[in-house]
C-alpha cells in the first residue's frame, strides 16, 4: 500500500508539468480535448487484428512529447505501471486464436499474437494521449472545458472530484501502512485478513474526510458549478491545430499508410 501512495502521489507532477511554456501548452484546453477525443476514437475504431493501421498514429504522442518536451521517461513509467491490465486482457488471445494468418520469414504469426500486440499498442496510444493532455493542460482546465463543451455538469463534478481527492485519500492509506509498521516489532507483513480489517478502516476515515469536505465546500460557498478564473479564446493557432491532428487521423482511417509508403519505396526503388 505504501508503494501504490508513492505512485498515487508521484501522479501529482503532472500538474507541476502543465505549468510548462510550450506552444501545445499556449493552446485553449478545448482544442487539446478534442483532438484527444478524436485519437482516441480513431483508435478505439481500428480492427483488432489491424496492427500495421494503429503504426501510423504513433506520430501523434511522439510529436506531442518532442514539440511540449515532456519528460518521456517519466511517461513510460506511468505506462508500465499501468501495462499489466492490459497484459491480463490481452494474454489469452495468443491461446484462444491459433489461426496463421501471417508469415515472418520461415514462422507463422498467429491471429491471436497479432490481436494480442493489438491490444497492447491501444492501450499505450490511449494511455499516453490522456497522460499528455493531463501533462500539458491540467486536470482542472480539461474539466472546465468539458464544462464548456456542455458536456454534463455531475459527470464533470464527479470526474473533477475524484482526480483531486484520490490523492487524500492515498495520503490516508498512507498513515495507516506508517501507523501499522511502527506498531508492528516483529516486522511481519500484513495478512490478507489484516489487509481486509485496514481496508475497512479506510473506507470508514475516508466516509469521514468527505462529510467534512463536503460541509467545508458548502462552507465556501460551492453550488457544483465549475468557474473560470480567466475566459477561454480560440485562436488560430487552435483552429488549426485541430485542423491538422483531425485531418491526418481521417487520413490514417482511409488510407493503409504503412502499406502505401511501403510500395511507394517498392516503386521508386532502382
Amino acid at each position: 500500500m505504501g508503494r501504490l501512495e508513492s505512485n498515487l502521489l508521484d501522479m501529482a507532477r503532472l500538474e507541476d508539468l502543465a505549468a510548462g511554456d510550450s506552444f501545445v501548452h499556449r493552446l485553449d484546453p478545448r482544442s487539446k480535448v478534442i483532438v484527444t477525443a478524436f485519437f482516441l476514437v480513431t483508435v478505439v475504431l481500428r480492427d483488432s487484428r489491424d496492427l500495421s493501421g494503429l503504426l501510423p498514429l504513433v506520430l501523434y504522442p511522439v510529436a506531442l512529447l518532442a514539440v511540449s518536451g515532456l519528460p518521456a521517461g517519466y511517461l513510460a513509467g506511468k505506462l508500465l505501471l499501468a501495462s499489466p491490465f492490459a497484459l491480463l486482457v490481452g494474454i489469452w488471445n495468443p491461446i484462444l486464436d491459433r489461426e496463421i494468418i501471417a508469415h515472418v520469414g520461415p514462422f507463422g504469426v498467429s491471429g491471436g499474437v497479432i490481436s494480442f500486440l493489438s491490444i497492447m499498442l491501444r492501450f499505450a496510444l490511449t494511455l499516453s494521449a490522456a497522460l499528455i493532455l493531463v501533462a500539458v493542460t491540467g486536470f482542472d482546465p480539461v474539466c472546465r472545458a468539458l464544462t464548456k463543451m456542455r458536456v454534463p455538469r455531475a459527470f464533470v463534478v464527479q470526474l473533477g472530484l475524484l482526480y483531486r481527492y484520490i490523492f487524500v485519500l492515498a495520503r490516508e492509506a498512507g498513515r495507516m501502512m506508517r501507523a501499522y509498521s511502527l506498531r508492528n516489532l516483529a516486522d511481519e507483513k500484513p495478512t490478507m485478513r489484516m489487509y481486509g480489517t485496514l481496508l475497512g478502516h479506510l473506507l470508514l476515515r475516508a466516509i469521514d474526510r468527505a462529510q467534512r469536505i463536503h460541509m467545508a465546500m458548502l462552507g465556501r460557498g460551492f453550488d457544483g458549478e465549475m468557474r473560470m478564473m480567466r475566459p477561454m479564446r480560440m485562436t488560430g493557432a487552435d483552429f488549426l491545430y485541430i485542423a491538422f491532428w483531425t485531418g491526418f487521423f481521417i487520413l490514417t482511417r482511409v488510407y493503409d499508410l504503412p502499406l502505401l509508403l511501403g510500395s511507394l519505396a517498392t516503386g521508386l526503388a532502382p
